[in-house]
């Protein structure tokens, strides 16, 4: 069976398999770092040497070897009952291996409920509505103007979400959460759609509205030369440059520093008629085809009957009315806003159609705000979300009572797992955001700063009578030069006596427990190994959100990006009902689904 045609009971099958392992092994997520030494972490959930774990973590993967002279351990000795590699007896873990298997069989690849992005594209293009846009992509290339990463998500991003507005024929895009405006802008510029980016951050609507203020400015002056241009036989027109004022601001340049892009070269058009053949590419390819216009052969006004006078003239002003209407709309919209599932969008965007709703890396509560709005708004007809940051998602479960202040909490989102009072935890959801593909290639966690924070805590217990502090310093290592340097920065921001301790004191500390550093590397090691199963529950809860839904046709969880560029790279994908998705081995099915109280 297609992963794409996984019903709402596939779905619960496989959140009670993650669930089962996740209740046994989320003990060691769920451990805190900083108390690592303190509470003595490792020798109450682990059994077996650090070099052990680090071993059978740096195989993990590798062909298995066997031969006569591997030795026999414990052959006549009965072995402890474990579960997924844990002690029954005492919960310790005594196999890393088993627990390793058991990781890796419950992350998201192992359990076979994704649909991958060239699937996906296949079945929309098959399936797209006889009124789709045309697409009119211009060439653009994302990576002039943003980092490699970036440009990956967004090229990878945008093909899928103006794949789903063609497939629902309709042409606006809500970016929820839309930041700087890279995805927005891509999908203006590349596919002629309509995009309204909405963020919560006034300084990034403000910039993104002035990136395309700019970019409407050049267009129309590189249209008014090359215009200019042809009536006068090639005369040269100059001060574009400055009327355009594009891509040459202190923003701009500060944008370029920060992503490291080099600045684009002069194209003024006062040393010629025209833009060189490269420039002009170059140009051409960040504008839609809606922003480029070709201009007629022009015919003297003393050649033209009256009919055909007043004909023009009506064409004129009906030209000039649809271009201050679209100069006032634009491409993309930029809009400031705090989103929930409740933000009425007629209110924030008055021209509202039918639209797509889309999140690239919506952080925290955001992204599954996004998915209940796109299940309650009638013109939202699909939806594609990716979310980051799980540790500031808000849990309804949390024992601790934090929560979010803005409305529903953002997990568990299904109704599924809310009848069963799920709760993770931020230390599990903090390890949740922990990229296993790039730790496996020498990517790995900043142990030493980890360790320092661990130390330190000993010492607030040892001799500040302190536990916890209510202070992050968590920036103090970047400006250390040495442990006793960290120790007394931190101990001021925490509003201690750094001087009650001597230096030698402090070092002192640094040697007793530097030999147990390989403790906290191999515990470490392990939270990451969970970090995939953890992300797989919170995104397959989103799945079942959606499944549980009676008015959505199809959903999806896709990865959309390589891990290794975006650790994040699944989507959660929904499609409304009123139009039935036919995948190659059957029509989706929502027969078992109930509504979300």
């Amino acid at each position: 069976m297609s992963p794409s045609v996984y019903t709402l009971t596939d779905v619960h099958r496989r959140i009670d398999e993650v669930k089962r392992f996740l209740s046994v092994a989320l003990r060691i997520a769920n451990a805190h770092t900083v108390e690592f030494y303190t509470h003595g972490t490792w020798a109450r959930f682990v059994a077996v040497s650090p070099e052990e774990v680090l071993s059978a973590i740096s195989l993990q993967g590798a062909p298995e070897h066997k031969g006569d002279n591997q030795p026999v351990r414990e052959a006549f000795t009965e072995k402890p009952r474990t579960t997924f590699g844990f002690c029954n007896d005492t919960s310790r873990l005594i196999n890393t291996d088993e627990l390793l298997k058991a990781a890796k069989a419950h992350s998201l690849p192992s359990l076979s409920v994704c649909t991958s992005r060239d699937e996906l594209l296949e079945v929309l293009r098959r399936n797209q509505s006889d009124a789709a846009p045309a697409h009119t992509g211009a060439g653009l290339e994302p990576d002039e103007f943003m980092n490699l990463k970036k440009s990956h998500e967004v090229q990878c991003m945008s093909e899928v979400v103006s794949s789903l507005a063609r497939y629902c024929g309709v042409k606006q895009v809500i970016d929820v959460g839309s930041g700087k405006g890279y995805l927005s802008s891509f999908l203006s510029l590349q596919y002629g759609l309509h995009i309204y980016g909405i963020d919560s951050s006034s300084t990034n609507t403000h910039g993104a509205q002035e990136r395309n203020r700019k970019l409407k400015r050049f267009s129309r002056a590189y249209q008014k030369n090359r215009k200019a241009a042809r009536d006068q036989g090639g005369a040269a027109c100059s001060g574009v440059d400055e009327e355009a004022g594009v891509l040459c601001g202190a923003e701009e340049r500060e944008r370029r520093e920060e992503e490291k892009v080099p600045p684009p070269k002069s194209m003024s058009l006062s040393e010629s008629t025209s833009l060189n053949p490269e420039a002009e590419e170059l140009f051409l390819s960040a504008l839609s085809l809606g922003l480029t216009q070709t201009t007629s052969q022009r015919v003297p006004p003393d050649q033209l009957s009256a009919e055909e006078r007043e004909r023009r003239k009506q064409e004129n002003l009906e030209r000039k009315a649809r271009n201050r209407a679209k100069s006032a709309a634009g491409l993309f919209s930029p809009l400031t806003s705090f989103v929930t599932e409740c933000t009425e969008l007629g209110e924030l965007i008055k021209e509202l159609q039918e639209a797509v709703v889309v999140g690239l890396h919506t952080c925290g509560d955001l992204a599954p705000n996004t998915l209940r709005m796109f299940a309650a708004k009638p013109e939202l007809a699909s939806a594609c979300s990716v979310g980051c940051c799980y540790h500031l998602l808000s849990e309804e479960f949390d024992p601790d009572g934090h929560g979010s202040l803005h409305g529903a909490r953002g997990f568990p989102l299904s109704q599924y797992l809310r009848d069963q009072s799920w709760f993770c935890s931020r230390n599990a959801r903090m390890s949740a955001c922990l990229a296993l593909e790039r730790v496996s290639l020498g990517q790995g966690i900043q142990m030493e700063s980890l360790f320092y924070r661990a130390v330190l805590h000993v010492i607030l217990r040892d001799h500040y009578s302190s536990f916890k502090s209510e202070k992050r310093v968590g920036n103090v290592y970047s400006k250390a030069k040495s442990f006793v340097d960290y120790v007394q920065r931190a101990l001021r921001k925490l509003d201690l006596d750094e001087f009650k301790l001597s230096e030698s004191v402090i070092q002192g500390y640094h040697d007793t427990y530097r030999p147990r550093m390989g403790e906290m590397q191999a515990f470490n090691m392990l939270k990451v190994t969970l970090a995939p199963c953890i992300e797989g529950l919170i995104l397959l809860d989103r799945l079942c959100y959606l499944k549980e839904q009676e008015n959505v046709a199809f959903s999806a969880l896709v990865q959309l990006f390589d891990p290794l560029l975006s650790p994040r790279c699944y989507a959660v994908i929904g499609v409304k009902r009123f139009r039935e998705l036919q995948t190659d081995d059957a029509e989706e099915h929502n027969c078992d689904a109930r509504p979300c109280d």
